[in-house]
């Protein structure tokens, strides 16, 4: 039952509160415990990596199966199916599909996607193919990114960020938004941002006119 990849919404969600069950002890279990870590995370497999007790709250050491795997469902969010086994796997996946969990399979076709992630100290990006099946892709942007994404967005985050304190409760919300893309779109502020300078930038952003 494999779900349609068509159309995925993009979402960020608080990992605080979430009940995570990864089955599967390997290295791709381990990098799904490492997307969701915050969470409480239980992983089930007959083997595991000891860098999994790292990330996981509980650590269940047990050959399972995935009627066992059917029975526990209820007590979590989000089902990880990452074994090696892609029958398992997808059994798994089907089964949570089913009873209406969100699920996330190593094999695919889950209602959940993990994507790469570049984190940078003041913001966050994602890359995903929606379920196409091209994992070295997401990867490959995301190391183009990271060359890309330099220090100068560093400093334009700090520089709308007091352009956005100046505006605050000034004119409408359409007022506001049209000051910070001109902002944005400043010559003379991506010059001064360019240069590293973020102080002439907020005083030139000042200068462009904020909503009174």
């Amino acid at each position: 039952m494999m779900m349609n990849m068509a159309k995925m919404i993009p979402l960020f969600v608080s990992p605080e509160g979430l009940k995570v069950l990864v089955v599967g002890g390997g290295k791709v279990a381990l990098r799904k415990c490492i997307h969701f870590e915050g969470a409480e995370i239980t992983v089930v497999s007959e083997e595991i990596i000891s860098e999994i007790e790292d990330v996981a709250a509980h650590v269940v050491r047990k050959r399972t199966t995935s009627s066992e795997i059917s029975e526990m469902m209820n007590r979590f969010d989000i089902m990880v199916a990452a074994t090696n086994d892609e029958v398992m796997n997808s059994e798994i996946r089907d089964e949570a599909l089913r009873q209406g969990f969100y699920v996330n399979s190593a094999h695919g076709g889950g209602n959940i996607l993990i994507p790469s992630t570049l984190r940078k100290e003041r913001y966050t990006v994602t890359v995903s193919t929606e379920g196409r099946r091209l994992p070295a892709f997401p990867p490959f942007v995301i190391r183009e990114l990271e060359l890309f994404l330099d220090g100068r967005f560093d400093v334009m985050f700090d520089v709308l960020f007091e352009a956005r304190k100046m505006c605050a409760g000034k004119g409408t919300q359409a007022e506001r938004a049209e000051f910070l893309r001109k902002v944005t779109l400043d010559p003379e502020v991506d010059r001064f941002v360019r240069a590293g300078d973020a102080a002439s930038a907020v005083d030139r952003a000042r200068a462009i006119g904020v909503p009174q």
